[in-house]
């Protein structure tokens, strides 16, 4: 049963191509079979006896009209009808039946039964993996088995085959032992259970292929709707409208403060435009990234927020997914430190750590319960979740990811990736920050 219900599934177009081919090759080399066999008969014809030529011309004249026929019919189509590919092993089953039976009757049982022909059924079970389904492999299988039984019970109940028992007599004399034709039934049946075995294997092969390539396929559509979330998350309204709201306050008390505050703004949309079509970039892009996020929160939070970046030397041209540390100072300040009373503090720190990077990011905001709850009730637990999944997509099992309450206080993201060098880029203009917005920055 569990061998049949492996068929039931439907082959991509993919597989139905390949077993086309296949059918179409075996055609020909039917073909090829077929006119060998016809031009022998035809050269040992003046020395057979005319029974043995009208068995040659019933059996091989129409299976070799059937084999071109095939070609006139349905080879100019892109695909063959798909009940071509039982019909024909049928044909060629009963084909080599027949011509055993025809050889008993036109000539002698023993010569019929001792004759090379009995191999190409196996022949034709070989081609069952390549050109059929599980179900029609099974049936040509028990197929075969059954007519060469039929076959043997026939021979037998009409004594046109004289038997013994001991195999070395059956040699000297001419005879057929049952023990024999017994042996040859097995091994045919086993090798129908093989060639069964082997049609459902390559069906399995197909179907794990075909779910491998929907997952990976669903996994590159998850990775680009998370990408287009953490996007989303950079362009948050709530940030845009905080940072809008700002310029706008300084732009009565300290117009130069708002000018730079808004160029500020205008370079963190541009980088976080240009660097989100990108997996990995180096760390110091994402530093530049912070930077400029971190001076346009300063506007709102004042001496209450203080940023310290650790980086360690050499690490900076190590490569990060892109917008990785954004989103989770973001989730720091705006579901730790935001909701104090008081000053708080944000700390990143990059290290090598032999063939790894590891990166921290940690505060002394509220702590977890308190942070839960505020996630919750804004929904805003998107940064973790993005993370997460980019990591994943990114670097497998090879990569760490743990966050969680901090026993100080406050909560601590701690990621480890492979550690692997980009190119650091030339730095532009605009890109170090003004001294007054960037003095809670320290490299």
């Amino acid at each position: 049963m569990q061998l049949f219900a492996a068929s039931s599934f439907a082959p991509p177009q993919s597989l139905r191509l390949r077993r086309d081919r296949a059918e179409r090759i075996l055609n020909a080399l039917r073909a090829a079979v077929v006119f060998l066999l016809a031009a022998a008969a035809l050269m040992y014809a003046p020395h057979l006896s005319a029974s043995l030529n009208f068995a040659n011309v019933v059996i091989l004249g129409p299976t070799l009209l059937w084999t071109v026929a095939q070609y006139l019919i349905w080879y100019r189509r892109p695909e063959l009808p798909d009940w071509l590919s039982a019909v024909n092993p049928i044909v060629d089953v009963t084909a080599v039946t027949a011509i055993i039976g025809g050889y008993a009757v036109a000539q002698s049982g023993v010569l019929a039964l001792r004759s090379p022909i009995f191999l190409m059924y196996f022949v034709v079970l070989a081609g069952r993996p390549v050109a059929s389904s599980v179900r029609k492999a099974a049936l040509i299988s028990v197929l075969a088995v059954a007519e060469y039984c039929c076959l043997l019970i026939w021979l037998w109940s009409t004594q046109r085959v004289p038997t013994v028992i001991n195999p070395i007599d059956a040699i000297v004399a001419a005879r057929i032992t049952p023990l024999d034709e017994a042996a040859k039934l097995i091994l045919l049946a086993v090798f129908g259970i093989v060639a069964t075995y082997s049609t459902q294997w390559v069906e399995h092969l197909v179907r794990e292929a075909s779910k491998e390539s929907a997952e990976r396929q669903r996994v590159v559509t998850r990775l680009v709707q998370s990408e287009l979330d953490t996007l989303k998350l950079q362009l948050n309204p709530h940030f845009l409208f905080n940072a809008l709201n700002g310029a706008m306050a300084l732009i009565a008390t300290d117009p130069p403060a708002a000018e730079r505050m808004v160029s500020e703004l205008s370079d963190f949309l541009r980088l976080v435009l240009s660097t989100s079509s990108e997996q990995e970039v180096p760390l110091e892009r994402e530093l530049g990234l912070l930077d400029r996020y971190v001076a346009i929160q300063r506007v709102r939070f004042q001496d209450r927020l203080t940023v310290n970046c650790n980086i360690e030397d050499g690490v900076r041209a190590a490569l990060v997914p892109s917008l990785l540390l954004q989103p989770l100072v973001e989730n720091a300040i705006r579901h730790g430190i935001s909701p104090r009373a008081g000053a708080g503090y944000v700390q990143v720190t990059a290290r090598r750590l032999g063939d790894k990077l590891s990166i921290t990011i940690l505060d002394d905001g509220v702590g977890v319960r308190a942070r839960r709850s505020r996630e919750r009730s804004r929904g805003t637990g998107l940064g973790l979740t993005n993370t997460t999944t980019r990591l994943i997509h990114l670097y497998g099992e090879n990569h760490e990811f743990e966050s969680g309450p901090r026993e100080e206080g406050g909560y601590a993201v701690r990621i480890t990736i492979p550690f692997k060098l980009g190119r650091l880029s030339p730095t532009r203009n605009g890109a170090h920050l003004d001294s007054k917005l960037a003095s809670a920055v320290n490299s």
